[in-house]
């Protein structure tokens, strides 16, 4: 498979930057190969003039809207974010709510769907925070205090059901079995 196809798919579906290191290890390839495949992705992005562009900080690449697309993008989030959630978005709210921290995997596996555009709407909106957990080099995400703030509520304990839904390892089962499945 073309190393750039799987950066670029890698970083569109990506929430966030993802280091030359990260990408390495999710494309099984050497760190040179995917820094060079890297900037090629970003020159030739600029180059056509494409909506969407790979930068670089650091050692980190992202894919973003083109900047001459800057002021449609903006008018396009302002609704997105002062709108109404989806259905989807308050499927995945209410996961994060009352299982949070969840990472994006399990979410994905919980909803059926990936759920990366979710996310990042969710994060722009400042109801869920996203924290990485070095160890198992997994983003973790959790509802914010604005979220708690909103729902007038003092602790996210406070929601209904919380104490029964938030202890139910049916989930968790389910998401066991989904992980020994993959792994077969």
């Amino acid at each position: 498979m073309d190393l750039k196809s799987q950066i670029e798919s890698l970083l569109f579906i990506a929430a966030k930057p993802l280091s030359v290191k990260q990408l390495a290890s999710l494309t099984g390839l050497p760190a040179k190969d995917v820094e060079a495949a890297c900037n090629e992705l970003e020159t030739s992005h600029k180059a056509s003039k494409s909506g969407v562009q790979v930068i670089k900080n650091e050692d980190k690449y992202q894919m973003v809207s083109s900047p001459e697309n800057a002021k449609l993008i903006q008018e396009f989030l302002k609704d997105e974010t002062t709108g109404e959630l989806s259905r989807p978005s308050l499927e995945a709210l209410t996961i994060i709510a009352y299982r949070g921290p969840v990472s994006k995997m399990d979410l994905d596996r919980i909803r059926g769907v990936n759920c990366a555009l979710i996310i990042r709407n969710l994060l722009l909106r400042g109801l869920i925070d996203a924290k990485l957990d070095k160890a198992k080099n997994e983003t973790y995400y959790a509802v914010t205090f604005d979220f708690i703030r909103f729902l007038g509520i003092n602790d996210i304990s406070e929601l209904p059901d919380y104490t029964r839904l938030n202890a139910d390892d049916t989930i968790d089962r389910m998401l066991a079995i989904s992980s020994q499945d993959e792994k077969i």
